[in-house]
């Protein structure tokens, strides 16, 4: 297969950024889109270069030009669509997280994909922002072995969504399963072990308190501490807030062991930049060994086009590029729907957690 041809379910804000980043593959094209807001279906067929425009998910699956589909939809639509797919015209998936946002849907999941005949890839972007890439790659040689492992995300509020979607907890899984799942794919990744207790803490402070949608207030979080034990000893924490959007980097990730201490600092996206500012920051790593003492800092630039084809540091267009070979038959999926339902999974139970006061087992 020398070209992969998409389709695209759902067509909002992050959909745009798969295209343009599908647009910059040499061996790959949109060429079917579906979402039931019609204008938002055209923008994206024309940004993609006039894909054909489904009037249905149905009608989606049938089209002949279709090698791939990228599921880009709310959260609480991706396992009925996961499901049509599997059981309509098995394809290579590649799917948004979370993978489900109701624990009752996990082994639903499962068991859809048990023997599964193509690749399925969690969107798991985090893992390939080049600094945070570079994090994972050094982390245990700076360390001499992760003890403690930290991720810090100052960032803007939610964004508005179409039809309000992600305001609501019953929709998006919580905010620990929607937006930080992310960050416990990423621990489980560096420390190669997995949790065997959470305990966490959070709310809604500041954010969207004032909001109605249809009488509803939204009850989405917006800060929150998560702490996490892992079976080789290692301690994990998330310190989450969303409403510091005012900070020079959006995430910063540390890690420290026997032999020192790495980080990496990694900005938000450059459209939210104030140009009075001058340019945004570029991402740094940065190596403090125990001794010698004194760090080592390194910038880690991100190629401008892909800065201008997302708000994720180059890091959609890295997955694609792993995906789109694997479906062209060369690689190995590296994240699997077994990552993508413990990162769910360790989100959920922080929200069980935040809401009893109580630490899970995992």
């Amino acid at each position: 297969m020398d070209v992969v041809n998409y389709g695209l379910i759902g067509c909002g804000m992050m959909a745009r950024e798969h295209i343009q980043n599908i647009n910059l593959l040499p061996h790959g094209r949109v060429s079917v889109v579906y979402d039931p807001v019609a204008e938002l279906a055209e923008a994206a067929a024309t940004l993609a270069g006039d894909a054909h425009v489904a009037g249905s998910l149905e009608e989606l699956l049938a089209f002949a030009a279709l090698d791939a589909v990228v599921i880009v939809s709310p959260n609480h639509l991706h396992v009925p669509q996961l499901r049509q797919i599997v059981q309509t015209r098995p394809l290579p998936i590649l799917c948004e997280k979370p993978l489900y946002t109701d624990p009752a849907d996990a082994p639903e999941i499962e068991a859809l994909f048990a023997g599964y005949p193509h690749p399925v890839w969690v969107a798991m972007e985090y893992r390939y922002m080049p600094p945070v890439a570079a994090f994972i790659a050094q982390a245990q040689a700076a360390t001499g072995g992760v003890k403690m492992l930290t991720v810090r995300e100052h960032r803007f509020p939610f964004l508005p969504k179409v039809g309000d979607w992600n305001r609501f907890n019953a929709k998006t899984g919580g905010t620990l399963v929607e937006k930080c799942c992310h960050f416990f794919d990423l621990m489980r990744l560096i420390l190669c072990a997995e949790p065997v207790r959470v305990m966490a803490s959070a709310g809604q402070s500041v954010n969207h308190v004032d909001e109605r949608y249809d009488g509803q207030t939204p009850d989405i979080w917006d800060n929150g501490y998560v702490i996490m034990d892992f079976d080789n000893g290692a301690r994990a924490m998330l310190e989450l807030c969303m409403f510091a959007e005012g900070a020079r980097y959006q995430e910063e990730i540390s890690a420290v062991g026997p032999k020192g201490k790495i980080e990496a600092f990694v900005p938000g996206p450059g459209r939210f930049w104030p140009k009075l500012l001058g340019d945004a920051p570029v991402p740094q790593l940065v190596i403090s060994p125990r001794a010698p003492k004194g760090p080592f800092v390194s910038e880690i630039p991100v190629d401008s086009t892909l800065l201008a084809a997302g708000d994720h540091n180059g890091s959609t267009f890295y997955q694609h590029q792993r995906f789109n070979a694997v479906v062209r038959g060369q690689g190995v999926v590296e994240v699997t729907v077994a990552d993508g339902a413990k990162a769910v999974a360790i989100g959920m139970a922080a929200q069980h957690s935040a809401l009893t006061g109580q630490a899970v087992q995992m």
